[in-house]
């Protein structure tokens, strides 16, 4: 065999080897799909594996929540992808502790988990705009780039453009080039860009990050592929 072809053998096996399992899909409303650090491709339900490495994306309509190792959660809005860059947990050696989920589009809420009490610096979320550091929390984010004209405001207009933050429960940091601010319990803040810093706006300017009952309150009721017993689908 070449070793070019060798090469790429093991580079696939190594690949394959580190895509650890981070979390389980436990509510869906719709379609969610994933593409594998390998490059394969699936639609995803209720009891999926959530893996390091994956890529996962939400169709129209589509909610879905992800329960993880360390009992951390993340609600995927419709539209959103979210890659999960790395996911390390053990309960008996949180000096490897280790989170970092890219949010590419859409919008999503996440309660923290063991690592995000135990370790909070190593749990950072990052967008285009900003990197979002986690203290023990209950927050949502959304991030508008000309995708959310269904998002209702206090002024009937859609959110500006930019990363929308709120925070529920304990508290995050927002930090980018341009500067890096705290949020604290009820408080809304704004990212205009990547140059832009953070700041607080008011409570009737902010854009809150709501979700369905049937997801945020654990009692799901997914349809078609998100029932419990829909299975996986290759693409």
């Amino acid at each position: 065999m070449p070793k070019i072809l060798v090469l790429l053998a093991a580079l696939g096996l190594s690949l394959a080897a580190s895509a650890q399992q981070a979390g389980i899909v436990t509510h869906l409303s719709g379609i969610l799909s994933v593409k594998r650090a390998d490059g394969t491709s699936k639609v995803l339900s209720v009891k999926s594996e959530v893996n390091e490495g994956d890529l996962l994306t939400t169709e129209a309509d589509t909610y879905a929540r992800i329960k993880f190792a360390d009992d951390s959660e993340i609600v995927m809005r419709p539209g959103t992808q979210l890659k999960i860059d790395s996911y390390a947990f053990n309960p008996a050696k949180p000096e490897n502790d280790n989170v970092l989920v890219s949010m590419l589009k859409g919008g999503m809420r996440a309660v923290t988990g063991i690592i995000g009490h135990r370790s909070q610096d190593k749990v950072n979320f990052s967008t285009v705009t900003a990197t979002i550091g986690i203290r023990g929390t209950n927050w949502g984010a959304l991030l508008c780039q000309n995708d959310c004209g269904g998002i209702p405001t206090t002024t009937g207009q859609p959110p500006a453009n930019g990363l929308h933050v709120d925070v529920a429960s304990g508290r995050i940091v927002v930090t980018n080039s341009a500067g890096s601010q705290e949020f604290t319990v009820g408080q809304f803040g704004f990212v205009a860009g990547p140059h832009t810093p953070p700041i607080i706006v008011p409570p009737q300017q902010g854009v809150p990050v709501t979700m369905p009952s049937s997801i945020s309150q654990n009692k799901g009721s997914g349809q078609g592929i998100g029932k419990g017993n829909a299975g996986e689908c290759a693409l």
